[in-house]
């Protein structure tokens, strides 16, 4: 009982789950942790070893194992590629989560899960946090410490807040013309602030196709970063209150323009499965989330007039590619735009080490792993990134500046909008 109790079997995965690895490793050229380090142990396969081995007892969850756990970025590159279907998202998150609510889970993580929970989770702290950052980086904090040598790497990565706060509810945009369908916006908790500008431009997009966009005002952080990072409890009781503001409303879909929060709202029938008074509305909400340029190309959007006369090139966010499999929608919106040149990103869908809260705790491989995807970025000359992720946006965005590169990062939307905006001024 003892060697169970230190892996709490109340979140450990389930043993059908882990049966489904065959230990092929034909994830193990697909992982960037395995492709950086060439250990077994940073690999999905090796991971799932520890991971099974915990649960049976037969190792602890000391603070080397555990490590290996916390180098995982969850990009799920390995599960898009899994020809047996490993569920390994899930399972990452079980297990982290087991070892989070054992007797001897590491300190650091209970440090992160207290953060994530009582300041990502409370849109008031966020807010005092955000405002911090802000004068962070407009006092010229920021730069100076990023041209220091000792400073450098340990706040390259930390998040640019720019522009102003995104807080509207309720009802955000009116359609142009008829009215065809009805959607609901999520506004997330950190996209509001550090990109206000993406969610009005989601709302300027979908009203010019037809949609009426609402807010619900009761809605709250999708739990997205507390699932990945172990605490579920935290993660199911966001999830319930996002299924009680969301279906309290009348709506086609549910719009989603951060890859990792749509790819957790897709979940919601997983997370809630064992939740009698939820797991039926949780399916049904799942159900009608739909990111929001798998939306657009689903109607089919409207073709943008304005010319932008740019180069782009677009990076995968790992949960809109690996985790909810869409890649053709973002590509297909850049190339409806007049003037845009698109240029094909080496090794696109390899993550680019932001992965939520990893350039906190794994500041090295994540700078790592922004290093090559920069080298990458360089090769194709493209002054225009597009993605579909704040947290991706976040790290190209130091990226550039780290790397001493010239371009802006944008949403894929953003664009869209940009070419729509200017088709309207020479209308």
């Amino acid at each position: 009982m003892g060697k169970q109790s230190a892996f709490t079997k109340r979140f450990a995965p389930s043993e059908a789950d882990l049966a489904q690895c065959v230990r092929c490793g034909l994830c193990l050229q697909h992982c960037p942790t395995y492709l950086q380090t060439g250990l077994e142990a940073e690999s999905p396969r090796g991971r799932l070893y520890l991971i099974k081995a915990m649960s049976e007892g037969l190792i602890e969850p000391t603070v080397n194992v555990a490590g290996h756990m916390d180098m995982c970025l969850q990009c799920r590159n390995c599960e898009a590629v899994c020809p047996s279907g490993v569920p390994y998202g899930r399972i990452m998150e079980h297990g982290r989560a087991a070892v989070l609510a054992g007797r001897r889970s590491p300190f650091a993580w209970r440090l992160r899960a207290l953060f994530l929970r009582e300041v990502i989770a409370r849109p008031g702290r966020l807010a005092l946090l955000a405002s911090s950052l802000r004068f962070y980086r407009a006092s010229g904090l920021r730069a100076l410490a990023e041209r220091t040598p000792l400073l450098r790497d340990r706040i390259a990565l930390a998040p640019a807040i720019t522009g102003k706060e995104f807080k509207r509810r309720g009802v955000l945009a009116e359609p142009k013309g008829a009215k065809k369908y009805r959607v609901a916006l999520l506004t997330g908790c950190i996209m509001p602030f550090a990109y206000g500008r993406v969610h009005a431009a989601t709302a300027r997009v979908l009203a010019r196709n037809g949609c009426e966009v609402i807010a619900p005002s009761t809605q709250v952080c999708c739990g997205a970063l507390h699932g990945h990072n172990g605490d579920l409890p935290t993660a199911m009781a966001l999830a319930r209150r996002n299924i009680d503001a969301f279906l309290a409303e009348d709506f086609d879909a549910v719009i989603v323009n951060s890859a990792g929060c749509g790819s957790a709202m897709k979940e919601y029938g997983d997370l809630l499965a064992k939740d009698s008074e939820y797991a039926e509305r949780a399916r049904l909400l799942a159900s009608k989330v739909r990111d929001v340029s798998e939306f657009l190309a689903s109607l089919p959007f409207e073709a943008p007039e304005g010319s932008l006369d740019v180069s782009v090139t677009y990076q995968d966010s790992c949960h809109l590619a690996h985790a909810q499999r869409i890649t053709g929608a973002p590509r297909e919106i850049i190339a409806s735009i007049p003037g845009v040149r698109f240029v094909e990103l080496s090794h696109a869908d390899r993550c680019c080490g932001s992965a939520g809260v990893y350039g906190l705790t794994q500041g090295d491989m994540a700078l790592r792993l922004l290093a090559e995807k920069m080298r990458y970025i360089r090769e194709t000359g493209a002054g225009v990134l597009a993605t579909a992720n704040p947290g991706c946006m976040t790290q190209l965005e130091a990226g550039l500046r780290r790397h001493g590169l010239k371009g802006r990062v944008v949403h894929v939307v953003e664009l869209l909008d940009e070419s729509y905006r200017r088709g309207a001024v020479h209308v």
